[in-house]
């Protein structure tokens, strides 16, 4: 009998993401080279690696890598990019940004959640990431134009902001819909302009808090 050839991933990796078909290489090694347990709650760190979201306080989580590797694939990132991670959290999403763009911007509205990302995004960023606090619905209108943008909360709708903010020819990754479910939306824009949407996958998601998220406010 032959024997079935040696996965080059993690084990973790190869279960939760290659079998359940992402196969960007460089989506894979960014989840290889950043150490998921670097962004969690010391009291879940054996959970790491689970398939699942876990959480990081403020009534947030760190999503499922399943979840968030199909959303980096969906952006179909070269390395040239300019990208925007709305809802900063842990900063993991972040960091695996900075291994698949040139450039990232990253803005989270929980003040407590925004200090401690400072603190861990650094140590593991490889290219430069800023960080803002601020409402992430509204985008970073400064820095815009933006290749590609990826939303970790859920919005009711697409926020015109972000819609505004992405480049002619990028790439928007966001989770649409209500409490009871949502569905995590490709979202492309034309050179010309035009704006067509894809659903990846069905999803559950923290709201999207800010002015063109749910409306509310930060606590």
């Amino acid at each position: 009998m032959f024997a079935e050839p040696r996965s080059p991933w993690p084990r973790w990796i190869e279960r939760q993401l290659v079998r359940r078909g992402i196969s960007d290489e460089r989506v894979l090694r960014a989840f290889a080279a950043v150490p998921r347990e670097a962004f969690v709650d010391p009291r879940y760190r054996a959970l790491a690696y689970d398939d699942g979201p876990l959480p990081i306080g403020c009534h947030q989580t760190i999503s499922q890598p399943y979840v968030v590797a199909l959303s980096l694939a969906a952006l179909r990132l070269t390395g040239a990019e300019r990208a925007l991670d709305v809802g900063t959290g842990s900063g993991y999403q972040a960091v695996l940004l900075s291994h698949l763009a040139r450039e990232v911007f990253t803005i989270e509205v929980q003040q407590k959640l925004y200090f401690e990302a400072r603190l861990v995004v650094p140590r593991f960023q490889l290219a430069p990431v800023q960080l803002r606090l601020g409402d992430g619905s509204l985008g970073w209108p400064e820095a815009a134009p933006f290749d590609a943008i990826v939303v970790g909360a859920r919005a009711p709708k697409l926020p015109p902001s972000l819609m505004e903010q992405l480049a002619p020819g990028g790439r928007m990754v966001i989770p649409i819909g209500g409490e009871a479910g949502q569905a995590l939306c490709l979202v492309t824009k034309s050179a010309s302009g035009q704006v067509q949407q894809k659903v990846l996958e069905r999803v559950s998601y923290v709201p999207l808090i800010g002015k063109q998220g749910t409306g509310e406010s930060a606590e």
